[in-house]
């Protein structure tokens, strides 16, 4: 077991994309400030840049863990939220599982109705932190404390294809399948007019029929559009239908889950298994995503979902890779059937980490080193800016 938490240190990570995510402004979109685009199609604030919060913790003994949240906007609230309240109190507790000092965290504010948001990203930092420190101290990796001890392997999916037109998206997505990858997502706004019906016809008749294609909507359809959205596509076998309406409409959800043939995938934007619970049995695919969730949440959404009989293929968003080596390991001891590869992001970030699993010949080698096996390399320093000291 760790010793008591003494020291808590709060940093920015920032690093330059050659092109911003889903690429650069199109029409009808616009920069917010000299950090953001606001994309059309679905009115949604992007970065031009990579950016995260990352934690240290420095427990008694000396012996550190790290974590990782959301950093995309606002990443000075992360750190405030630490500086006034959860540090302090993480500082007084004593040394417990994560899980159970998660719940002692998050209990300080839920009578006052905040349940997610940036509360939820901040006690996912410290979460992964902390069980990056519990792993370690006891000398195994971060499957091991979750159950499921040993390295192994899981399915990566090839996440994008930013090209500007159809024929250069399958040509990538080619280049992807000769390397060993036979599954990929596109995002809805990849397609020439929105045309999606079109693109999956390309990519099919490309890559044929034993490749996994499935398409994010982005939250971008009413129950009604959503449905008619999956039956056109139904003639391309799509593997799954990803976020098609509104996070906030649950019943929109259940009605589209029942009414669709492929599997309907949800719970990138979800915190916690509350998230999850009014949910169950609308997606048959669970994508919970560590930077929002931590560990202790990620596992809970997995185990309620196993229990109803949905496929876990965990969500990787930007940032410097903590939280994604974490999720992968989260992944591998929860029997996820794959794991997002945002290959336009991870490889070039994992170079600023040491440990980080390899993804190579269409699966993440997830190492059996301690904890979630990642820590910031001199390099990867070079990209934090300190935000908070305790």
């Amino acid at each position: 077991m760790h010793k008591q938490i003494e020291r808590i240190d709060v940093f920015v990570f920032e690093r330059d994309r050659k092109a911003a995510y889903l690429g650069d402004l199109g029409d009808g979109e616009f920069a917010l400030g000299d950090s953001h685009i606001v994309r059309r199609f679905n009115g949604t604030v992007y970065p031009r840049f990579d950016r995260s919060v990352v934690v240290r913790l420095t427990d008694a003994d000396g012996a550190i863990g790290w974590g990782e949240t959301y950093g995309l906007v606002a990443p000075k609230a992360v750190a405030a939220l630490i500086e006034d309240l959860l540090g302090p109190y993480l500082m007084m507790l004593d040394p417990a599982r994560p899980d159970a000092t998660w719940d002692a965290l998050y209990e300080l504010q839920r009578v006052r109705g905040y349940w997610g948001g940036y509360l939820a990203d901040t006690l996912a930092a410290l979460d992964i932190a902390l069980w990056d420190l519990y792993a370690r101290s006891r000398g195994e990796s971060l499957q091991a404390a979750l159950g499921r001890p040993g390295a192994g392997e899981l399915p990566a999916y090839v996440s994008g294809l930013p090209e500007a037109t159809r024929a250069a998206r399958l040509e990538l997505a080619q280049s992807w399948q000769a390397r060993g990858f036979d599954k990929v997502k596109i995002p809805v706004s990849h397609s020439d007019d929105g045309d999606i019906a079109g693109e999956f016809d390309s990519l099919r008749s490309g890559l044929g029929a034993d490749q996994k294609i499935a398409v994010d909507v982005h939250w971008t359809c009413t129950a009604d559009q959503a449905i008619a959205m999956a039956e056109s596509l139904r003639p391309f076998d799509p593997w799954f239908f990803e976020a098609p309406v509104a996070s906030e409409d649950i019943a929109a959800q259940h009605a589209v889950g029942k009414s669709i043939a492929c599997p309907l995938a949800l719970g990138e934007e979800w915190r916690s298994e509350w998230d999850y619970r009014p949910r169950a049995g609308a997606a048959a695919i669970v994508q919970p995503e560590m930077g929002h969730t931590g560990v202790t949440q990620f596992a809970r959404i997995a185990a309620r979902a196993r229990k109803d009989g949905a496929q876990v293929i965990p969500h990787a968003t930007i940032g410097l890779g903590l939280f994604a080596n974490a999720s992968l390991r989260a992944g591998l001891a929860t029997g996820a059937e794959a794991h997002e590869f945002q290959h336009t992001i991870y490889p070039a970030n994992a170079a600023l980490l040491d440990g980080a699993a390899d993804c190579e010949n269409g699966a993440f080698r997830i190492p059996d080193s301690a904890g979630h096996g990642t820590i910031p390399n001199a390099a990867g320093m070079a990209h934090l800016k300190p935000l908070l000291s305790l």
